[in-house]
């Protein structure tokens, strides 16, 4: 373990979702699409939701402002955020695998670099938040 802790990975349970592996990984792969759950942010939890193609950022209190880029797309199966800005940095992947032509299911993975100090505070709130996510996601509606 190094002087900033170890790695933590943290796994959502894995969500099925009643669309195509293609069309869940398009609308993912293009964070405009947030507008479909702007309306499912609970707005005491976030504030300052704003997003492009490629990035999103919010408010978060305690935690303060985060902000994530797409860095990686790999198609039709995986997309990899990182932080811009965050008071610890993590990245996220969200995984899209086929069931059949028409339905797919899909994991959500946050990992981060948490001393154990750190990780004692936000391990099971990082948890929660990272199946929230996954719940999310397996509701939109991927047409």
């Amino acid at each position: 373990m190094g002087l900033f802790g170890s790695e933590s990975k943290f796994e959502s349970s894995v969500k099925f979702v009643p669309y195509s592996q293609q069309a869940v990984y398009n609308n993912i792969s293009d964070l405009n699409n947030l507008e479909k759950v702007r309306d499912r942010i609970p707005e005491d939890k976030v504030s300052d939701f704003s997003f492009d193609q490629d990035t999103v950022s919010l408010q978060v209190p305690p935690v303060g402002e985060l902000k994530l880029r797409i860095c990686d797309r790999e198609e039709p199966k995986c997309v990899k955020f990182e932080t811009v800005q965050s008071p610890v940095p993590f990245n996220v992947w969200v995984q899209v695998l086929p069931v059949d032509e028409n339905n797919s299911k899909m994991k959500v993975t946050v990992k981060a670099e948490l001393n154990p100090f750190i990780k004692s505070m936000v391990e099971k709130p990082l948890q929660d938040g990272v199946e929230k996510i996954a719940d999310a996601l397996a509701q939109v509606h991927y047409v």
